[in-house]
C-alpha cells in the first residue's frame, strides 16, 4: 500500500477513528486502526467490539492495500505536522512497518496484519430513515446531561431514543433520566422511522456520534435494529451496539398536575444559582428556592463554609413556596435553555418539578427536590 494525503483530511480521519479506540485494552490489534487504500479514498476504521467507526477521506493510491497501526502514534504524528503537508504513507507488509513521510519528517511504525482485525458484523436493520444534523443533535445534546453514570443500572447509562405520541401525533422522542433529573426531547418523526425499535444508546456512542452533528448542511442516515444502531454521513459511518436492557416508564416520573408557575430569566437564573453555589458544601451542593408573590430568593447555607442569598424578580402568583434543589442540577437544566424564559412547575417541596422553554412543549425536564 502506498498513498498520499493532505494532512487536514488525514487529521480529521485519525481524530475521529482513535477517539472510539480504548486506551487500555487488552487485545492489542484492538488499539490499531486499520487502513484501506483503493481508487481513490482511503477509509480508516477503529473499534472497540462496541462502536465501530469507518472514516473515508480522499487521497492519492498509488498502491491500493490495506494495514493495520496503532490509532494514537499515528494521530500524535499528524497533528504535530505543520498545516497544509502532504503525507505519504507506504506499508511494507514483509517488515511488519509502516512508513509516514511529510517534507523532511519521516517514521517508521509497527504494524499488525490486517486480517486480525476484528470488524463489525452487518445486521439487517428494521428501520431506514435520514434526519437533518441539527434535528439530532438538539434531540442528543439536550438529553445526554441526564444521563446516569451508575454501572449498576447500566440500562440507564444511555439515551433513549423512540417513536412516541405527542400532542400532534407520532414523534421522535430521546429521553434520559439518572433517577434524580430527566430530560425528554421531541422532533418531527422524519419519514421512514415509524417502525423503529425503541433503542438505548450508549453514552459513549452518543459522544461519539456527536462529531458527525456539527456540519448543519449535513443529511444523516439513520439505521436501528433490535441490536445495533447506525449514524451515517457520506464520510463518516458509526456503528454501534445498543444497551440490552429495558428502560423504565419515564412517563409515570413526569407530573401533570403541577400548578405552581414561575417564570424566570433562564440566563439570570442560572447566573444567581452559580453566584449562590459558591458557598455550598461540595457534597450536598444544596440550593434553596424561596418563592413569594414576582420574587425569587436563592440561598444558600453552609455551616463549615458561610452563608449566600440573592433576590430575582420572577413572575410569579400562587402562595408562599420554598423547596431545595442540588445546585448542579439547576444549572444543568437551565443551560438547556435556547429561548429567554425558563417555566418553572412546582407543586410541593416534595414532589419533582417540571421545567420547559417558554411555551415550547417540544423539551421537558424533570428535577427532585432535596430537604434543604
Amino acid at each position: 500500500m502506498k498513498i498520499s494525503i493532505e494532512r487536514g483530511a488525514l487529521l480529521k480521519a485519525v481524530a475521529q477513528a482513535q477517539s472510539v479506540v480504548e486506551r487500555r485494552n487488552t487485545i492489542p490489534i484492538l488499539a490499531n486502526v486499520l487502513i484501506e487504500a483503493a481508487d481513490d479514498s482511503v477509509s480508516f476504521r477503529a473499534t472497540d467490539l462496541d462502536i465501530e467507526v469507518v472514516d473515508k477521506a480522499p487521497a492519492q493510491v498509488e498502491r491500493a492495500g490495506a494495514t493495520t497501526v496503532s490509532a494514537v502514534t499515528l494521530h500524535e504524528i499528524v497533528r504535530k505536522l505543520p498545516d497544509g503537508a502532504l503525507v505519504s504513507l507506504t506499508d511494507d507488509s514483509a517488515a511488519g512497518r509502516i512508513t509516514v513521510e511529510a517534507g523532511r519528517s519521516n517514521f517508521s511504525l509497527a504494524t499488525l496484519p490486517k486480517e486480525d482485525f476484528p470488524v463489525m458484523a452487518t445486521s439487517e436493520y428494521s428501520a431506514n430513515f435520514s434526519a437533518p444534523a441539527p434535528v439530532l443533535r438538539r434531540l442528543f445534546d439536550k438529553s445526554k446531561f441526564a444521563i446516569s453514570t451508575e454501572e449498576t443500572r447500566y440500562y440507564l447509562n444511555g439515551v433513549y431514543m423512540h417513536v412516541s405520541d405527542a400532542d400532534g401525533g407520532k414523534v421522535l422522542r430521546c429521553v434520559a433520566t439518572d433517577g434524580h433529573r430527566l430530560a425528554r426531547i421531541d422532533a418531527d418523526l422524519p419519514e421512514g422511522a415509524g417502525d423503529m425499535p425503541g433503542v438505548i444508546v450508549p453514552r459513549k456512542t452518543v459522544g461519539e456520534m456527536r462529531k458527525l452533528l456539527d456540519d448543519d448542511d449535513v443529511q444523516i442516515a439513520v439505521s436501528v435494529s433490535e441490536t445495533k444502531v447506525r449514524f451515517a454521513t457520506p464520510d463518516i459511518t458509526l456503528t454501534s451496539k445498543v444497551i440490552d436492557g429495558t428502560f423504565p416508564d419515564y412517563t409515570r416520573v413526569i407530573p401533570q398536575g403541577n400548578t405552581r408557575k414561575m417564570e424566570v430569566d433562564a440566563a439570570d437564573f442560572a447566573r444567581a444559582v452559580d453566584r449562590v453555589a459558591t458557598v455550598s458544601s461540595e457534597r450536598s451542593r444544596a440550593v434553596k428556592l424561596a418563592l413569594d408573590e414576582d420574587r425569587l430568593v436563592l440561598s444558600v447555607n453552609a455551616p463549615d463554609s458561610g452563608a449566600a442569598e440573592e433576590e430575582l424578580a420572577v413572575a410569579y402568583g400562587d402562595e408562599r413556596l420554598e423547596i431545595g434543589f442540588n445546585a448542579k442540577y439547576l444549572l444543568e437544566i437551565a443551560s438547556q435553555v435556547d429561548r429567554e424564559n425558563a417555566v418553572f412547575m412546582f407543586n410541593s417541596a416534595a414532589d419533582p418539578t417540571l421545567m420547559r422553554e417558554g411555551n415550547d412543549q417540544s423539551a421537558v425536564y424533570v428535577v427532585m427536590p432535596m430537604r434543604v
